[in-house]
Parts: structure tokens; sequence; C-alpha cells
């Protein structure tokens, strides 16, 4: 899909006039996944999710996780741009419900409502020289339309992720590697006070080709601030 190749490189999340400076936190959600999510899905992601709230103490977002994620091998660092070679694009990672409606890099609206979450790779083209050194995303589909958990044709997973916005660019969440300075897998919030972003870090469960037990893997995901690029 040409429209695709167009995309912005980073979605945020920024809820109305809420300033990014704000001391965002995360906790835990004791809480199931929305009945509205697919019944295919739904048995898939892990029961107690994280509530992400804002520095008024507000929900933002709350995030559920599938139970295992299939690994195509064992994580041993990026390759070349991309820092997450072992999961397949469009792999489903779990779901996310937005509480008030958000905007992204390029002030597209993100309505309140309820999201699958699934990986996905940056276009490897002119348009996106300069805009950021990695090219791992999540993309954000229609809850109500994404009801499998197989992996989705890339015209698919593109189409119904531009739907979330409405509009020919999909909907995208920056996703990074945690930092060695972030101990333990434990779920945090990381403030770049220099780029002006928070990061939620959760730890993906992943299954390993060859490995009896999940493996628990960090990463974390751009939820409020813009692209230095904007």
């Amino acid at each position: 899909m040409r429209a695709f190749s167009r995309w912005c490189a980073l979605l945020v999340l920024l809820p109305g006039s809420l300033a990014a400076q704000e001391a965002y936190k995360v906790e835990e959600l004791k809480q199931a996944p929305p009945s509205s999510i697919s019944p295919e899905i739904a048995p898939a992601l892990i029961a107690r999710g994280y509530r992400i709230v804002d520095g008024q103490g507000k929900p933002f977002a709350d995030l559920w996780l599938r139970k295992s994620i299939p690994a195509t091998s064992k994580p041993s660092g990026a390759k070349g741009v991309i820092q997450f070679p072992f999961l397949a694009e469009s792999e489903l990672l779990g779901a996310l419900q937005l509480h008030g409606e958000a905007h992204d890099y390029r002030d597209q609206a993100i309505a309140k409502g309820l999201y699958t979450l699934r990986y996905g790779h940056q276009p490897v083209n002119g348009d996106h020289l300069g805009v950021s050194p990695f090219g791992d995303y999540v993309l954000l589909l229609p809850g109500a339309k994404d009801k499998s958990l197989a992996a989705l044709p890339r015209n698919q997973l593109e189409t119904q992720s531009a739907e979330t916005a409405g509009s020919s660019h999909p909907a995208v969440l920056f996703m990074l590697a945690v930092p060695a300075t972030v101990a333990g897998t434990s779920p945090s919030m990381i403030h770049d006070a220099e780029k002006n972003v928070w990061r939620v870090v959760v730890p993906l469960n992943l299954k390993v080709p060859g490995e009896s037990r999940s493996m628990v893997y960090p990463i974390s995901i751009v939820v409020v601030g813009t692209s230095e690029a904007a």
C-alpha cells in the first residue's frame, strides 16, 4: 500500500493539552481485558494488565499483554536498525484501551476505545530518512475488527491500522530497547527529559524455539511525546 510508505514515524498518545512533563506512572491492573475483545484473542491475554495514569492520577491507558509470544529465535541483540529481530511482523503483542482521545505525531485523532497491538517495521524508503535511528513499532488496530491470533498479511495490517487514525497513515507506537540503567523486568515509566517523551517498560513473555519455559524480555513503548522530526 503506497499510503503506508508515508506514515508518520511515531504515534504519541498525547491526551488533549496534557503536558508531557507531568509525572506518568504505571501500576498493576487487577482487571481482565474488556469483553468486547475477540473471543479468540481474549484467552491469549494475561488476565491482569497495567494501567498508565497521568500526573493528575487519572487513568490514561490500560494495557494487557499476550501470555506467550512466539519468537523466531532467542534474543541476541539488534540486527541493523531492527532491535527486535526475533519478533515476526504483525505478531500480536497485546491490547490497549484508551480512556480518552489521543493524538499522534501528525495530530491524527485516536479515539477513546480498545485496540490490539501488533509488531511491525518502519518501511525502508526515502520518506523516513533521518526520522528515527530504529525501525521497530507497535501498530494499533481497532479491537472490534482484529479478531484472530494469526499474523496478518502486510496489506491488511496497514489498512486496519490506518482505520484507527481515520486516515491513510497507520497508527503506530515507537518501540525501543530498555536501557541498561533500568534494572529488572518490572513495569515502570522512563522519562527522557531531553526528548521530552515518556516510555512504559513492560515484560514480554517469549516462547523461544527449543526452550521449555517462556523467556521474560522487557521492551519499552513511547506513550507520550513527539518525534524529534515533528
